[in-house]
């Protein structure tokens, strides 16, 4: 086997590492996301509901300080996923990422206005944040190679 042979391998076999890394990573963003909606419903059931003259402190229950503080890791978690497919140059991992984190980022915009004054509006566009999120990371999850053998053309 040539040595041109040999390194073109070893690339093609570390571009699929990379690629399956994203995918576990998308996957962890999956159940992140998963969490976070299953404790906005909780605090949503059971929590004190913000109105217009009275806000909701952020951590002013476990609920809802359980649901900024995975709000927050969601949002680095979103931000090193992107700069991880930024680095492995794949083009629908880079965009879906993007999007998801724009997502991310529009519904803590959303929750912060939600908790100030309880606009229904203001929960919609949570809702609507996280739809846009989770169906970006499940496509990644299913774009993706799940092992780097899979994604290499050996």
């Amino acid at each position: 086997m040539s040595e041109t042979h040999t390194s073109a391998r070893r690339t093609g076999q570390a571009q699929a590492s990379r690629l399956v890394r994203l995918r576990l990573s998308s996957l962890g963003a999956v159940i992140m996301l998963i969490v976070q909606f299953v404790l906005g419903i909780v605090y949503n059931l059971y929590g004190t509901a913000p109105t217009p003259t009275k806000s909701v402190g952020l951590f002013s229950s476990p609920d809802l300080a359980l649901h900024v503080i995975l709000g927050i890791l969601l949002f680095i978690a979103a931000l090193g996923q992107l700069i991880r497919a930024i680095a492995v140059r794949h083009r629908l991992s880079v965009w879906m990422s993007a999007i998801g984190l724009l997502a991310i980022l529009g519904a803590g915009f959303a929750g912060l206005g939600f908790a100030g004054n309880g606009a229904s509006g203001a929960s919609l566009g949570m809702s609507l944040a996280f739809a846009v999120a989770l169906a970006c990371y499940v496509i990644l999850v299913f774009a993706l190679p799940s092992s780097a053998s899979a994604g290499s053309s050996a």
